[in-house]
């Protein structure tokens, strides 16, 4: 507020400058002004009445400096309108200063070509309406003679119409004029040598008055600015500062550019003045003409008195603006600068490991000399902005009070930081030392314990043997001094900065080690001094062994063969972290008695080590996740690095990164704690991936726009973005390799998870990792499968309206159409087509794979489009006879057969399974459909449900899985077009909407659009149809394997009871031989057919789903057995 009132005043300095009237001389006083501003004419304003000039201003004066007023001969005088006439009285009478037309206006009216009874009217009016004092009036009356003797004689008798307050004086010529005024002071016209030109006269007024005008403007707009200016709240951050200094200065060029045009128009009017007596210095200049100049110059010294004033403001407001500006920059790069230092000072003060190996160590250094460099950038800049604080101090800024404390705190916040730096490097550097020494101890310990291992038994039983062992021994233990650990007490002191529990613990054992070492030396110069000193009873000396196995029991000669089978083991499983741990614990079993204890332990141990790996990888996977969108994505961004970006690469960051930001945020912000949270339970980590399998779904959009990705790429690999990127993020791969992280993490998992499965087989979490195991797979499943569909062209329709996509994969297939030429059917049979198949829920989609051409991931075949097959109209059959790796899809009754052959049985198992998977749910669903109908026809109530004794009850999960496995579904054309099926046509037993009529006879069709047919009419008509199965007692002919835990299995001979039938074609059967009950399909039995005693089949061994037809190679045949 300070600074605004100190603005404030400055701006009212400024301001009080002297103003005069537009028009007035140099020498008017205020009074005069106030008498001026009364008159608001100006001659722009009554410019057509002054060109009439029936009344001019000739600049003449009297003998006392009157202003003359001249009245031309002007024969229009009395039709002059009053408001013209008053208009033109007053501004001529407004022109001469106050001094003057104090005095009074000496008038001249020539009326020497008129009548007397116009000059009479004339001096009425003039006398009437003048607006200003009077002195004289001067009438040139008429000259001819009888006007004039009219005149006089007329003025005698009417002097008393001509009482004015200042005499009136007839005079009959010009000379007698010249008697009351000088002839220099007047016109040519009035017999004198006054050059006047009323034009040119008319156009300096207009000029001058415009010019007065635009002074008056321009101070106006100068004092509105300065006002503004003064007014102004200075913004607190460097946008909005460099906004105002910008807008301010555009509007003070604004400024100084009118003002500027305004002293031009001055000096352009003062020249013009001037340029008679310029052309003749003989040219006299009356009084008004020197009022003109006289006031353009006054006029002209105030604009430049107004710019001097103005410029001397403008240059403090424009330094305060520039102070702020450096003020805000310099508070900005202390936020920044001071953010950045407390970022860095948060992390050096959580970098407290001091190492717990050798290597560890280097590599801490060497970490810490890599974060230094990184943060001298920000240290240099740090002091480089003190300085500079401290420069603006010297400058006399106005806000020192503000940047002096700042100064002193960068300061202080890099000398701490350098002191934090050092003393992390000195802690460091004393770590590195205690480390080289315990190493030293360690190697010294272990070639101590290689040299007593090394030395020959034999020939240490002589005495020269014994005597040299002894000096090698002797020799090693010299080395000691050097090499081992002295004093602990000394070595606990020295390093006591340093010296946490762990690193306390390594030192420790380090120094039990040496002193074990030591004692094993001592002991074995004891024996080589026995030796060597030749006693008389022999001395069998015992081969040295290690530390380890000396402090252990003997081993038994079981445990010594186990050892040695390890050994073998070992060199298997030393492959990966988590065989070496499972030999280390297999070989720490051996020298025990196994228990089931020590297994669980080292099973728990091999967890730990899985759950350790998925951890490591998982924190280092989300670390480059971070570093490619803050080294890479965001730098796109970055208006700095704009220069480098090619056109190519300009607005494609989404292309380039796809939706890799989502992944991290999920893997950072929830998936990594998570896992960290099951890290003392890892056999439950599982449940992590159970629960966060919907947000997996997030790789699927990425790898589908992995091609995109890589073409880009590729296009744009060589640009200097790229480059710059990776020198500043010290990365030896280029971002290719980064973007191909989230690929091969999300093929990791399931990897990690088939190992921790491994190990957790007895453990709660076991079922979680399996599912999660399968559900990861399924998710790299569906990814693959999305990585073909989105490569297919042609297909005119929406791939996401077939439902979701099951399976694809390639196969030959044959044609075997019923409409078409007889050659083409025969040539389909002996010649396939390679086609690609996709499964969808509501399709089946044929397409041909075309050639891989490019590199990377345009090596990715595309698929084109043939065809596709609605599934409510597809049917199947399982077996093609001469091939186990073929099966028949075909389509609207076998008008269009397609004979598939897949790479490999257990594929085409896949696919026939998951065709029989849709097309029994499509069955189920119309069925429901048709049911729900037939309540809603017959208004019935619901069929009661089974009694408590009937065999169905709590067995409809058994039904449902038998159903998805092994079932006759129904027809849905058919069953939707009626709830109950035709009755087959008389002799042919099987009605002709059945569809399976052409079925090949080596395997029956399977299909949802087929039903079967139980009629009591096809019994009595003879026709060749299944007959309708009742219960009864039954005999099995052939044996039959059991297809699920609640389905029955019979073996030939048994004696069978059909108690009654249930749910979707199943029959509850009774096993009288074994005692075993369960449920068996209609397809698995054989019914009476009338009065014969043969039976015949319902189905073919489970594969067979069509339902006119009888099996040619029945899996079950049951013989009817008198009850």
């Amino acid at each position: 507020m300070a600074e605004k009132g100190a603005s404030r005043g400055a701006a009212r300095r400024f301001w009080s400058l002297p103003r005069k009237r537009r028009g007035a001389p140099g020498r008017h006083k205020p009074d005069e002004i106030m008498h001026q501003d009364i008159v608001p004419l100006c001659a722009a304003d009554i410019q057509e009445q002054l060109k009439k000039r029936f009344a001019y201003l000739s600049g003449g004066r009297g003998q006392d400096g009157s202003p003359v007023i001249t009245f031309p001969d002007y024969p229009a005088f009395s039709e002059i309108p009053d408001k013209e006439f008053q208009n033109v009285m007053t501004y001529l009478t407004s022109i001469p200063s106050l001094q003057d037309a104090g005095i009074g206006f000496i008038l001249v009216i020539d009326r020497r070509q008129d009548k007397w009874t116009s000059v009479k009217a004339s001096v009425l009016r003039i006398a009437a309406s003048f607006p200003a004092n009077l002195q004289l009036v001067l009438v040139l009356r008429p000259t001819g003679f009888f006007q004039r003797t009219l005149s006089d004689i007329a003025f005698k008798f009417n002097r008393d119409d001509f009482k004015m307050k200042v005499p009136v004086m007839m005079l009959s010529s010009v000379p007698e004029l010249h008697g009351y005024i000088d002839k220099s002071q007047l016109t040519e016209d009035l017999g004198g040598t006054l050059d006047y030109c009323h034009s040119r006269w008319l156009c300096q007024r207009t000029a001058i008055e415009s010019f007065a005008l635009m002074v008056k403007q321009t101070a106006q707009m100068l004092q509105t600015f300065g006002t503004e200016l003064a007014e102004t709240e200075l913004p607190n951050d460097v946008q909005s500062t460099s906004l105002v200094l910008s807008v301010h200065t555009e509007k003070k060029a604004k400024a100084k550019e009118d003002l500027h045009l305004a002293l031009k128009e001055g000096n352009s009017i003062l020249e013009s003045l001037r340029e008679p007596l310029a052309e003749s210095t003989s040219h006299s200049v009356n009084q008004d003409q020197l009022d003109n100049q006289a006031t353009v110059q006054r006029l002209l010294a105030q604009l430049n008195e107004t710019e001097a004033a103005f410029d001397e403001f403008w240059a403090k407001h424009q330094q305060k603006l520039e102070q702020c500006l450096q003020l805000r920059h310099f508070e900005q790069g202390f936020r920044e600068v001071k953010t950045t230092l407390d970022s860095m000072s948060q992390k050096i003060a959580a970098f407290t490991d001091v190492g717990n190996s050798l290597a560890h160590v280097q590599h801490l250094l060497k970490d810490l000399t890599s974060f230094e460099e990184k943060s001298s950038v920000a240290v240099d800049r740090a002091r480089a902005l003190s300085l500079e604080g401290q420069q603006l101090i010297e400058n006399k800024h106005y806000a020192v009070d503000s940047i002096h404390p700042k100064c002193e705190e960068l300061q202080h916040l890099s000398d701490h930081f350098a002191t934090e730096i050092t003393r992390r490097r000195g802690l460091l550097s004393k770590s590195l030392e205690l480390h080289s020494l315990l190493e030293m101890s360690m190697k010294w310990c272990d070639e101590g314990i290689f040299l007593l291992a090394s030395q020959p038994v034999d020939k240490c039983q002589s005495q020269d043997g014994a005597e040299a062992a002894l000096q090698e021994i002797e020799k090693f233990l010299e080395t000691g001094a050097e090499n081992k650990i002295q004093e602990l007490n000394k070595i606990y002191k020295e390093y006591e900065c340093i010296l946490n529990q762990d690193l306390l613990e390594h030192v420790q054992k380090v120094f039990q080690k040496q002193e074990s070492t030591e004692e094993m030396f001592h002991r074995r110069q004891a024996s080589l001094k026995k030796l060597a000193a030749r006693q008389t009873r022999p001395v069998q000396p015992v081969a040295p062994r290690p530390e380890a196995l000396s402090k252990s029991p003997s081993p038994s000669p079981g445990s010594w063969r186990s050892s040695e089978n390890s050994s073998s083991e070992s060199s298997v499983l030393r492959r990966g972290p988590y065989r070496r741990a499972k030999s280390e614990m297999s070989e720490t079993r051996q020298g025990r008695t196994s228990s089931t204890g020590d297994e669980e332990e080292s099973l728990a141990i091999l967890r730990r080590h899985v759950m350790n790996e998925l951890l490591d990888t998982e924190r280092a996977y989300v670390e480059e996740l971070l570093c490619v969108l803050e080294g890479y994505a965001a730098e796109m961004d970055n208006p700095l690095m704009a220069h480098l970006i090619s056109t190519g690469l300009q607005n494609k960051k989404s292309i380039l990164f796809g939706n890799m930001e989502e992944i991290y945020h999920f893997h950072n912000r929830i998936f990594l704690r998570e896992l960290e949270s099951c890290i003392d339970c890892p056999e439950l980590v599982g449940r992590c991936f159970l629960e966060r399998m919907e947000e997996f779904q997030i790789y699927e959009k990425y790898c589908q726009n992995k091609p995109r990705s890589e073409s880009l790429w590729r296009q744009c690999s060589d640009c200097p973005f790229f480059q710059e990127c990776q020198k500043k993020l010290d990365h030896k791969l280029s971002l290719d390799s980064y973007l191909l992280k989230p690929v091969q993490r999300i093929t990791k998992y399931q990897l990690l998870l088939k190992e921790m499965l491994k190990y957790s087989k007895n453990c709660e979490g076991a079922e979680d990792l399996q599912e999660a195991l399968s559900s990861i797979l399924g998710i790299l499943k569906a990814v693959n499968d999305s990585m073909h569909l989105i490569a297919i062209t042609g297909y005119d329709g929406n791939l996401s309206d077939l439902g979701k996509l099951l399976m694809q994969g390639s196969f030959s297939v044959w044609t075997d159409h019923k409409k078409g030429h007889t050659k083409v059917k025969e040539l389909a049979r002996f010649k396939p087509m390679q086609r690609h198949l996709f499964l969808h829920e509501k399709a089946v989609l044929f397409c041909k794979k075309r050639e891989e051409n490019g590199e990377g991931y345009e090596k990715a075949p595309s698929y084109s489009y043939k065809q596709s097959l609605n599934m409510t109209a597809v049917g199947i059959t399982e077996n093609v006879k001469g091939d186990a790796k073929k099966f028949e899809i075909w389509y609207n009754a076998r008008e269009e057969v397609y004979i598939v052959q897949a790479p490999t049985p257990e594929i085409k198992a896949a696919w026939v399974n998951e065709i029989r998977k849709v097309l029994t749910s499509q069955l189920q669903a119309c069925r429901e459909a048709s049911q729900h109908r037939a309540l809603e026809q017959s208004h019935s109530l619901p069929l009661p449900t089974p009694s408590s004794t009937s065999p169905t009850k709590g067995n409809t999960r058994n039904v449902k899985k038998l159903e998805d496995r092994k079932t006759d579904p129904l027809s849905l054309e058919g069953y939707v077009s009626s709830s109950l099926p035709k009755p087959p046509e008389k002799g042919k037993g099987w009605s002709k909407t059945s569809h399976s009529l052409e079925a090949p006879e080596e395997d029956g069709g399977w299909s949802s659009a087929e039903e079967l047919v139980n009629s009591s009419d096809a019994e009595e008509d003879g026709g060749v149809g299944p007959k309708k199965l009742v219960p009864g007692k039954y005999t099995v002919v052939m044996d039959d394997e059991k297809e699920g835990p609640d389905t029955l299995a019979m073996r030939s001979g048994d004696m069978v009871e059909v108690v009654e039938e249930g749910a979707e074609g199943l029959w509850y059967v009774r096993d009288l031989t074994s005692s075993k009950e369960g449920w068996v399909s209609a397809s698995s039995l054989s019914t009476l057919l009338g009065k014969s005693s043969s039976a015949q089949c319902l189905s073919s061994s489970g594969k067979t789903h069509c339902a006119r037809q009888l099996c040619p190679e029945p899996a079950k045949i049951l013989s009817p057995e008198p009850v």
